[in-house]
C-alpha cells in the first residue's frame, strides 16, 4: 500500500480547516484516513498549525511520501530537513 501524508479539508464553505493525515494514495482527498497527524487553519494568524512531529517521522520512515502542501507545512515547523 502506497501511503501519502496530505491535507484533508474539513470546515465549511469559505472557512477552510485542514487536518494532516496519512492515507492510501488511491483514496479521495476527503476519504478515510489511517491516522491524523495534525491540523492547519489558514484563517488564524496566531497559531495556524499544530503537528505531531514524532508520528510524522515514524510514517516517513515507513515510506509515506508528503504532498506539496504537507511538505510546506513540515518546512515551516522545521521537519523537512530531518
Amino acid at each position: 500500500m502506497a501511503t501519502k501524508i496530505r491535507l484533508k479539508r474539513i470546515g465549511r464553505r469559505n472557512k477552510p480547516f485542514y487536518r494532516m493525515v496519512v492515507m492510501d494514495s488511491r483514496n479521495k482527498r476527503d476519504g478515510a484516513a489511517i491516522e491524523e497527524l495534525g491540523w492547519f487553519n489558514p484563517i488564524e494568524a496566531d497559531k495556524p498549525y499544530s503537528l505531531n512531529e514524532e508520528r510524522i517521522l515514524h510514517w516517513m520512515k515507513l515510506g509515506a511520501q508528503p504532498s506539496e502542501a504537507a511538505h510546506g507545512l513540515m518546512k515551516r515547523s522545521g521537519l523537512a530537513h530531518r
